[in-house]
């Protein structure tokens, strides 16, 4: 049987992830009991009476920041021994396939999800193993980065994608993706490649590793570089 991977998701706004996290792969991947993903509200460990989660900055600046006794709080209840906790910000180590698979290997994983000014640096300091960020921009809040960490790296838990298919997507050893095409094979005059109509598959094996190449040179040519 499948090793179950559990994520407990941390955020102000969890209706923005919850229906997403039923659907489609990641649907099928829970329902099947290979993936876990639950989500919460950070709100629900505040402890006041209006659910404050966060205050202004000490030495004054623009926005809120993200208090520590409500998320301290929420990963402590959620941690086991064998958790990790990552939190989702523009500052973080940038995500891609390595650090995907890496977390799919995982048995738990706790993703915090900022919002604001950000977060308390207390709670990096005492309680964060590990910032990641989908990408150099900045979002409202870190909500939709996390389901496209889960969404990233579910791809790598065993049983949830077929093998031959992760090992054809973009970035597999550094590469883009190659061209894809289905029926029909003629449309409004623009052919199919030939190669990939004729069953011989070292010579489509062969075509796709040139395609690759050839789109990595052209728009990602740092992959290349990047030994």
């Amino acid at each position: 049987m499948s090793k179950q991977l559990a994520i407990d998701v941390l955020t102000l706004f969890p209706e923005m992830v919850e229906g997403y996290f039923g659907c489609s792969m990641l649907g099928r991947a829970k329902q099947n009991g290979l993936l876990d993903i639950r989500v919460h509200n950070i709100r629900d460990w505040a402890t006041d009476k209006h659910k404050i989660t966060d205050d202004r900055p000490f030495g004054g600046g623009a926005g809120m920041v993200l208090k520590p006794e409500p998320v301290v709080d929420a990963i402590e209840s959620l941690k086991k021994e064998n958790s990790r906790v990552v939190y989702l910000s523009p500052d973080g180590n940038p995500l891609n396939r390595s650090i995907a698979e890496r977390f799919a290997e995982e048995s738990h994983l706790i993703l915090l999800s900022g919002h604001y000014e950000g977060i308390d640096q207390r709670i990096l300091d005492g309680w964060i193993d590990e910032e990641i960020s989908i990408g150099d921009y900045v979002l409202t809040n870190g909500t939709l980065p996390a389901a496209v960490l889960v969404d990233c790296l579910a791809r790598f838990v065993p049983g949830v994608l077929g093998e031959p298919s992760s090992n054809q997507d973009a970035f597999t050893h550094q590469l883009l993706g190659a061209p894809q095409y289905t029926r029909p094979a003629d449309f409004r005059g623009m052919k199919v490649p030939e190669v990939l109509l004729n069953g011989n598959h070292a010579e489509i094996d062969k075509w796709r590793n040139n395609e690759q190449s050839k789109k990595t040179r052209e728009r990602r040519p740092d992959l290349l570089s990047s030994d």
